[in-house]
C-alpha cells in the first residue's frame, strides 16, 4: 500500500454526512466543492448524490447563496473585478444563473468606487513617467484585477 491509499479516507454515509454538514455550516460551500469532498472520503457517487441533495433538503448547502457570498467576498476583501470573479465562479462549477445572481449583489457604485481606489493606488506606486505608458501599465494592472476594460478606460480618460 503507498502513502496516497494509505491517506485516502473511508467513512460510512452516516459519518461523512456528520462530518460534510459540519464543513457546510462553517463557511458557505460550492456544490463542485462538497462532491469533490465527498468522493476524498470514499463514498461512492450514488451516496455522493444522495448526501448533497440531502445538504440542500437541509439548507447546509445552497448554490446561490454561496455565489452571492462568494462574489462579494472577493469584490470587498480582495479587489477583484466581475471578471476574475466570474471565472472563479466558473472553474468552481457555478451554474450561469448562481453567477448571475452573485454579481449583481455588487453594488454598481461600490464597485466604480473600488475601480478608482484600485486605479489610484497603482498610480501613486507608478514610476512610469510617459503619461501613455503610465495610462497603459495602470489599464493593464486594473484589468488583471479582473475589471472590464471598458469601465477602465472610462476612469482612466476621466483622470
Amino acid at each position: 500500500m503507498d502513502d496516497i491509499e494509505k491517506r485516502k479516507k473511508n467513512y460510512t454515509p452516516e459519518i461523512a454526512w456528520l462530518k460534510i454538514a459540519r464543513w457546510c455550516a462553517y463557511q458557505e460551500r460550492s456544490q463542485q466543492e462538497v462532491r469533490d469532498k465527498l468522493y476524498e472520503y470514499g463514498l461512492y457517487s450514488k451516496d455522493v448524490e444522495l448526501l448533497i441533495s440531502r445538504l440542500i433538503g437541509d439548507n447546509f448547502l445552497n448554490e446561490e447563496r454561496f455565489a452571492v457570498a462568494f462574489a462579494g467576498g472577493k469584490f470587498r476583501q480582495l479587489g477583484w473585478g466581475r471578471v476574475k470573479i466570474k471565472a472563479a465562479l466558473k472553474q468552481k462549477r457555478v451554474s450561469e444563473y448562481c453567477m448571475r445572481k452573485g454579481l449583481s449583489s455588487i453594488n454598481e457604485n461600490e464597485y466604480s468606487a473600488k475601480l478608482e481606489k484600485v486605479i489610484a493606488k497603482r498610480s501613486r506606486e507608478e514610476k512610469e513617467k510617459n503619461p501613455m505608458k503610465r495610462m497603459y501599465k495602470l489599464a493593464q494592472y486594473a484589468i488583471s484585477r479582473g475589471y472590464e476594460s471598458d469601465l477602465v478606460w472610462e476612469i482612466l480618460k476621466a483622470e
